[in-house]
C-alpha cells in the first residue's frame, strides 16, 4: 500500500482526536511529525499521533503529559517507547477504501441535536465522552441506524473530507457488517481510511476496505 496513504490516514486520525479533544477543552499542536496535546486525552484517545516515519521518541514524548497513563499512537508502527516507561497496548491495521460504488443498502442518519447524540453515546457506550461541541464541528458528522421505534442500533463517526475518516463503528443490536455497508453509503464515491484491531477486521474487509499498514498503541506504564 503506498505510503501517502498510510500518511493521508494518520493526519485524519489526528484531526479527529485533535476535534475530540477540542470538545472537552483541550487545544492541540500539529506539525510535519505529529500532533500532540500537552495534557491528558480524554479516554481511549492518544495524547500524541505520528505523522510520518522516523519520528524522534524524546522529542515526541517531550510534547505531552508522559507520565502514567499516556499513550502514543504509533502510526507506523516503527517506535520502541519501552525504554521510556511505554508497553504495547494493541496493535492494528490502517484500512483504505478507494472511491467506488456502495454496497446496496441505505446510508445512516446525521444526529444533530444534543438529545440525539445521548441516545447515541448511550448505544455506543462512551457515555459522556461525546459532547455537544462535536456537533458543531464542520468536520465532522456524528452518524447512527435507527430501528423502527427509533432506538438507536448501531452507528459511525465521520471526518473529514478527502479521504473521510471513519471511525467508532458499532452496532448496538444491528448488524455490524450492514453499518459498516450504511458507512460505504453514507459518502458514496469518497475515498474511506480508518483503522481497526484483527478481531474487528472482517466487517470492513466485506465492505470493501483494504488493509494499509500497521500501526500501534502505546501506554505509559504506572
Amino acid at each position: 500500500m503506498p505510503d501517502d496513504v498510510r500518511k493521508a490516514a494518520a493526519r485524519d486520525n489526528a484531526r479527529w482526536c485533535a476535534a475530540m479533544c477540542a470538545s472537552h477543552g483541550l487545544t492541540g499542536r500539529i506539525d510535519a511529525d505529529a500532533w500532540s496535546v500537552p495534557r491528558r486525552s480524554p479516554q481511549w484517545y492518544p495524547d500524541a499521533v505520528t505523522l510520518r516515519p522516523d519520528v524522534d521518541p524524546a522529542a515526541l514524548l517531550a510534547r505531552i503529559d508522559a507520565g502514567a497513563g499516556a499513550s502514543v499512537k504509533d502510526s507506523f508502527a516503527d517506535l520502541d517507547l519501552t525504554p521510556y516507561g511505554f508497553r504495547v497496548l494493541f496493535d492494528a491495521q490502517w484500512i483504505h477504501r478507494p472511491p467506488a460504488d456502495p454496497p446496496p443498502g441505505p446510508p445512516l442518519t446525521r444526529v444533530t441535536t444534543a438529545y440525539e447524540l445521548a441516545a447515541w453515546a448511550s448505544a455506543h457506550g462512551g457515555g459522556s465522552l461525546f459532547r455537544p461541541a462535536l456537533l458543531t464541528d464542520p468536520r465532522v458528522a456524528v452518524l447512527a441506524r435507527h430501528d423502527p421505534e427509533g432506538t438507536v442500533v448501531g452507528g459511525a463517526v465521520l471526518s473529514g473530507d478527502d479521504p473521510c475518516g471513519v471511525s467508532n463503528v458499532f452496532a448496538h443490536t444491528a448488524d455490524l457488517d450492514e453499518i459498516w455497508r450504511a458507512v460505504v453509503a453514507t459518502r458514496p464515491g469518497v475515498p474511506l481510511v480508518g483503522y481497526e484491531s484483527a478481531p474487528d477486521l472482517p466487517p470492513p474487509l466485506r465492505a470493501g476496505f483494504v488493509p494499509a499498514g500497521p500501526l500501534r498503541v502505546w501506554l505509559r506504564r504506572s
